[in-house]
């Protein structure tokens, strides 16, 4: 039923112009539309992600969006880095942390938040 449909990712924010700063500028995204300065679409790839104002931001404990950058992770944590983003360390078990990619056999991972504190990942599948 929905396996052929497109979805989307989404994401509450307090403040939609320190999301949009860290969504354009930081991250890189392109807008694709706004809907009365409550809503931003963003083109990720061939999906979407959706940042919406919501008083109920930055409560998810758990990732939101994932990336699969492929053998980019290095560079693209590199960057990121550059840009000011702080990585997340977590106690995975098998897991080793190099730098800040966290290492299971062949699947490496980087997880950082947002100004909201939204949990995001990269990851290299």
């Amino acid at each position: 039923m929905l396996g052929e449909k497109t979805s989307s990712a989404n994401i509450a924010v307090k403040d939609l112009e320190i999301a949009k700063n860290f969504y354009e500028n930081t991250l890189g995204l392109k807008r694709k539309e706004t809907f009365e300065d409550e809503v931003i679409v963003y083109k990720s790839g061939n999906s979407s992600i959706v940042v919406y104002r919501s008083e109920f931001a930055g409560t998810n404990k758990a990732t939101c969006v994932t990336w699969a950058v492929g053998d980019d992770i290095e560079k693209i944590v590199s960057d990121l880095k550059n840009k000011g983003v702080r990585f997340e360390h977590y106690d995975i078990p098998n897991a080793i942390i190099d730098g800040d990619i966290h290492i299971d056999g062949n699947m490496k991972v980087a997880w950082f938040r947002d100004p909201d504190g939204n949990i995001l990942n990269l990851i290299n599948q």
